[in-house]
């Protein structure tokens, strides 16, 4: 949720920050140990607030890039780097990309990763991209090629699978289109210079800001939707284990259907955290895992931060990390989970 768009929604989420609901689960941990809960590392960092960066691990430091302040203002090109998540590094303050709102980003053979996104915001000039960049360093950066083989877009899923990098779905326009600029369609590239086309149609509804993940010998896409102009959102799991041929594991996960979430991969499972739905109308702060998209549990804990949604989260030092979001408003905090490796209950 952006400044401008829903006012009032804004303030009905920051009372219900105060309370984190309680769903159904299903895989139980082991009882005989004490509940992970998730603490605060840093309450503010040096880096502006904002959400929907491009986030990633790489060099052991977590790395954020761009993101997004507001609407009517080209986004942030700058690059953030920590090896703690208390203390932050600004590595270049105007990358050579510009395209940082809503980028895809991989860590992916010794190198750094940004590809498409979203510029401009609602300005004139505002455009999408199809431009894949890449960096050793954060500061210094090298354009492998400037129109990939996909359309440009911005929100697609990005995960790296079978050495791979793989591009998923993701829309074409964000203020400005129409149910049409959803896509679909699934990419994949050994070098990032040339994209090959697994299908141009999954059996996967066309979304945007959707998880995708790879676990075990599998891609996982679920959840994500659209925001303008015909909202919608979905909470169905479909796997994959060749971006061709896709089964449907679920129409409905027991999390709430919505956009604006992130997800990870920690402990075997695939985990979905926070997100942003118009029914209801607010951010959410709930956290699920699962180990097969089919069954899902809920993982509650004492503390929690904010609900919020387009924070970055990451799997780093053995833990599972919240940075930054719309929380109402954007913030700059971090949180870190630690689940001992033991913590789940063997089947």
């Amino acid at each position: 949720m952006r400044s401008g768009r829903h006012a009032r929604a804004l303030a009905v989420c920051a009372i219900l920050c105060l309370n984190c609901s309680q769903h159904s689960s299903g895989e139980s941990p082991d009882p005989s140990d004490a509940a992970p809960d998730w603490v605060q590392v840093a309450e503010q960092t040096d880096f502006t607030p904002r959400d929907s960066c491009g986030e990633l691990v790489f060099g052991d430091r977590l790395w954020l890039l761009g993101g997004w302040v507001n609407s009517f203002e080209d986004p942030p090109r700058d690059v953030w780097s920590s090896g703690d998540g208390q203390q932050w590094t600004r590595v270049t303050e105007s990358a050579a990309w510009k395209h940082s709102d809503f980028p895809m980003t991989l860590a992916f053979k010794d190198r750094m990763w940004v590809m498409g996104g979203w510029h401009g915001g609602r300005l004139d000039h505002a455009s999408a991209s199809n431009a894949v960049w890449s960096s050793v360093d954060g500061a210094h950066w090298t354009q492998e090629t400037d129109a990939a083989g996909w359309s440009p877009r911005m929100a697609a899923g990005a995960v790296v699978f079978q050495d791979r990098m793989w591009i998923l779905g993701g829309v074409q326009k964000y203020y400005f289109g129409d149910d049409n600029d959803l896509r679909n369609d699934v990419w994949s590239s050994a070098d990032g210079v040339h994209w090959q086309q697994a299908t141009s149609s999954a059996p996967w509804s066309p979304r945007a800001y959707l998880g995708a993940v790879a676990l075990g010998d599998k891609l996982y896409v679920f959840g994500g939707g659209n925001y303008l102009p015909n909202f919608q959102v979905l909470n169905d799991v479909w796997s994959s284990p060749d971006g061709v041929h896709w089964k449907q594991e679920t129409d409905q996960a027991l999390w709430s259907p919505r956009i604006w979430f992130s997800a990870a991969v920690y402990r075997d499972r695939m985990w979905i955290l926070g997100g942003w739905s118009n029914k209801p109308h607010w951010n959410w702060n709930d956290v699920w895992y699962s180990r097969d998209g089919q069954d899902w549990t809920e993982f509650k804990t004492e503390s929690i931060w904010a609900k919020r949604h387009e924070h970055s989260t990451y799997v780093f030092q053995d833990k599972l990390w919240v940075v930054g979001g719309h929380a109402a408003p954007l913030c700059n905090n971090v949180w870190q989970l630690d689940i001992p490796r033991d913590w789940f209950r063997s089947d």
